[in-house]
């Protein structure tokens, strides 16, 4: 009977969140053909010539000029974009999900599969509903509208056309659809991250009812904030620049640089993790018995799937086939090398022996240190970064984790945290034209900005940036957290949690004999 009564609580939370998130259609504003999506052009179809007409016909005394002919999108960079999202998907189902897997206990390792698998599902299903619309509209710097809702206005039936979504060229578009897969991805990773941090001792439908909740309440604002802008199209001159800049986020306005999500993926995450990871408890045990990882194999297959996955995060980013791609490449190639041999170089000298668990470990580091910097800095600069993630994510992992004492099941926090933290505030400092990196890009001109480029300024910008992502995600997720357990409990019961997760939540095992 509780356990029937604990799922209608878990599909009415899910149900309640969908509603405060979700108006009605009749109250969606009407669209126009000008896009308000970030950086959707829907540009008016060029009339086609009359076919009829004369051939030589005299020109009118003041003829106007044709209107310009609306940007077509690229077959290439459209296929690139494709492959970046499937690329993305790989990095989640199966990349996290066994990089997961293979550091919990055997008893577990279903459970923590089935919460990745379930939540990128999910989330996939709330942001083509609500969600993208919300991120990727114009309405607040905090907040995006429902013009996109359910995916509306994207196709146009009575003209047969589709809206396409500019990138961060002028004059060069991908079709809208590209850009809701792919940064639909980037939610469903997100969310999925922060199952690490509680994992082994949470309910399988509170984690999916705190996730309806947190990705409303949490990621959606944070991808507006960061990301969200009108695209390039629009800004001609010095005051389309700054009435175009009002209508961005409220990070965005700021001037910050997150190239593929180092504060709206994995500082987000991480934050709402350790607050669980506190929240919730301890898992029974913790400090007393064996919790060490039952299988590293699956855990180097998942660290490798994630760095290969993570070439159509950071390169995609970009959200076309150019040369600021083949840097987010680069980058995303040499940090993460550097990461890997700078931590398990470090374990080898603090403890005695060099671990595959320290070098898949240093990997994911580096990849979180590179995200928001990857199309900014030059390849020495990311370089640097990888070295100091790998240094620095160690000492989180240890040092920090024994300081705030919480039981961070997989290092969520000690990892996308810490490494998120440092890498978007090193950003500021490597994306410097002196430090070899891209600087500033002015869209009036149409190329780099001639303004001489301030360390200082842009460190504490991303600084900015950094606090305001931990608190609007530690505030939503305590209140998310906290709503959950009333409705539904954080946590299983103590038998069940000593029985295996994977037996006692889902009635499998992972492992027979």
């Amino acid at each position: 009977m509780r356990k029937n009564i604990t799922k209608l609580l878990a599909g009415f939370a899910c149900l309640c969140a969908f509603g405060v998130a979700t108006p009605s259609f009749a109250d969606a504003p009407a669209k126009t053909e000008a896009a308000t999506t970030a950086a959707v052009a829907t540009p008016a179809v060029t009339p086609v010539p009359d076919a009829a007409a004369p051939a030589a016909v005299p020109a009118a005394p003041a003829a106007t000029a044709a209107p310009a002919a609306a940007p077509v999108a690229n077959k290439g960079d459209t296929s690139f974009m494709m492959i970046s999202t499937l690329l993305v998907i790989l990095m989640t189902i199966p990349g996290l999900a066994l990089f997961y897997g293979g550091l919990v206990r055997s008893k577990n390792m279903l459970s923590v599969l089935m919460q990745v698998f379930m939540v990128f599902a999910l989330v996939i299903v709330l942001w083509c509903i609500y969600g993208y619309s919300i991120a990727f509209t114009e309405k607040t710097a905090f907040f995006g509208g429902f013009d996109r809702l359910f995916l509306n206005g994207i196709w146009d039936p009575a003209k047969g056309t589709f809206a396409a979504a500019a990138t961060f060229s002028k004059g060069v578009v991908i079709p809208e659809f590209v850009f809701v897969a792919f940064q639909g991805t980037f939610a469903a990773i997100t969310c999925a991250l922060i199952v690490g941090a509680f994992a082994e001792r949470a309910k399988f439908s509170a984690v999916l009812a705190f996730v309806v909740l947190w990705f409303t309440f949490a990621y959606l604002p944070a991808a507006h904030m960061v990301w969200f802008w009108t695209g390039p199209d629009l800004i001609t001159n010095a005051a389309t620049s700054a009435s175009e800049a009002l209508k961005a986020g409220w990070i965005w306005q700021k001037g910050a640089l997150d190239f593929a999500g180092g504060t709206v993926v994995h500082i987000n995450a991480a934050v709402a993790g350790l607050v669980g990871a506190i929240m919730i408890g301890k898992r029974v045990g913790y400090g007393r018995e064996s919790m060490a990882p039952h299988s590293l194999t699956m855990t180097m297959i998942g660290a490798s799937l994630l760095w290969v996955g993570w070439f159509g995060f950071n390169a995609g980013s970009s959200l076309e086939a150019g040369d600021v791609a083949a840097l987010a490449f680069v980058n995303t190639l040499l940090a993460t090398a550097a990461a890997t041999l700078s931590w398990v170089f470090g374990e080898w000298i603090s403890k005695g022996k060099p671990s595959m668990l320290g070098g898949a470990s240093g990997a994911v580091a580096g990849l979180v240190a590179i995200t928001p910097a990857a199309g900014f800095v030059g390849p020495m600069g990311g370089l640097v970064m990888g070295l100091l993630a790998g240094i620095v994510c160690l000492w989180g992992v240890n040092g920090l984790k024994r300081l705030i004492g919480a039981d961070d099941s997989l290092d969520v926090f000690g990892v996308h945290g810490v490494g998120g933290i440092l890498g978007a505030l090193l950003t500021g400092v490597f994306a410097a034209p002196q430090l070899g990196g891209q600087g500033i890009f002015d869209y009036v001109t149409n190329k780099m900005s001639a303004d001489p480029y301030s360390i200082g300024h842009q460190v504490w910008v991303q600084a900015q940036a950094v606090g305001t992502t931990i608190l609007w995600s530690a505030i939503v997720s305590v209140v998310a957290y906290k709503l959950v357990d009333i409705v539904i409990g954080l946590r299983v019961p103590e038998e069940e949690e000593r029985e295996g997760l994977d037996i006692t939540s889902h009635g499998e095992q992972a492992y027979h004999g």
